[in-house]
């Protein structure tokens, strides 16, 4: 099956040339009576439910889950999963979920940098008017030629997005895989991001699972970073709580001292090959999680 990464590394450069690119097992104290956790879904975690049955099918299932927010990966030419932006939104707001922020990607070179912008311009006119609170560039191409020259073009790249999306009250964000944790010319490459964008104009999504595959420890980034790490995914090998590697309870500490309001589920892989059954018992493990706010 093809993963998230390769997924937007092909998607992405095919649209535009640039670089060659223990688990707590138990919170069983659940939820305070009369309590409500808004947990959020990256809606990537339903692809292929989506080519197979809609996304209108997709958010009724959502919904009936509990999930609150949902984050889109579904955007191309001005439409949201194929529906003009009013459309779907609706759906969301028939249903009393919100959909918060956006997946959406660009690779970037300086020979098409007119087209590329022109096409950042029509993609934060259809999320304006779908009402998220952030756009998020979930992927940039990396490989063992890339240099600090190249890392700090797309710095300026997305300091350059994030001072448009701003405009429409917008916030652009970038989104790491694991990759973003090894080191060129003997700098981390998450770290020479975090310090080279404009703090003001680009956020970081922190995908907790990727950082720690990558050997690092993901609720230290989130302490020594609270003022960029703005929205999480909250990601685990597959069913979120399930693989006994990821532990939940200080990622989510960090992330409440830190005033984290948004933050999403990821599931890429399943168990079964069942991905709505994947993404309901991830809801059910954070929902009964006493240590999840």
């Amino acid at each position: 099956m093809q993963n998230r990464r390769d997924f937007l590394k092909n998607a992405s450069l095919m649209l535009a040339g640039g670089l060659v690119a223990p688990q707590l097992l138990s919170s069983c104290a659940g939820k305070a009576a009369g309590s409500e956790k808004f947990i959020g879904l990256q809606l990537y975690s339903l692809r292929e439910m989506v080519k197979e049955q809609g996304i209108k099918a997709v958010m009724e299932s959502v919904a009936k889950m509990g999930y609150k927010n949902v984050e889109t990966a579904g955007y191309d030419d001005g439409k949201i999963y194929g529906l003009a932006p009013a459309e779907f939104k609706k759906i969301c707001d028939d249903l009393g979920v919100k959909c918060t922020s956006a997946h959406l990607s660009q690779a970037f070179s300086k020979e098409k940098e007119a087209e590329i912008m022109a096409w950042w311009d029509k993609a934060i006119e259809a999320h304006n008017q779908l009402g998220v609170k952030y756009m998020v560039q979930p992927w940039m191409p990396v490989n063992n030629e890339t240099t600090l020259d190249d890392l700090k073009m797309y710095c300026d790249y997305f300091t350059s997005v994030g001072y448009k999306t701003a405009a429409a009250s917008i916030a652009f964000g970038y989104h790491n895989h694991d990759f973003e944790f090894k080191k060129i010319e003997d700098q981390l490459i998450y770290d020479f991001l975090l310090n080279n964008v404009s703090k003001n104009h680009v956020f970081f999504q922190l995908d907790v699972y990727w950082c720690q595959v990558g050997g690092y420890d993901p609720a230290e980034y989130l302490k020594n970073y609270a003022s960029q790490i703005k929205t999480v995914h909250i990601k685990d090998e597959k069913e979120i709580g399930a693989s006994g590697k990821m532990n939940f309870q200080p990622i989510f500490e960090q992330m409440k001292a830190n005033n984290v309001k948004d933050w999403y589920v990821e599931v890429e892989q399943y168990t079964n090959n069942a991905p709505e059954a994947s993404v309901k018992e991830s809801f059910d493990f954070l929902n009964n999680s006493a240590f999840v706010y």
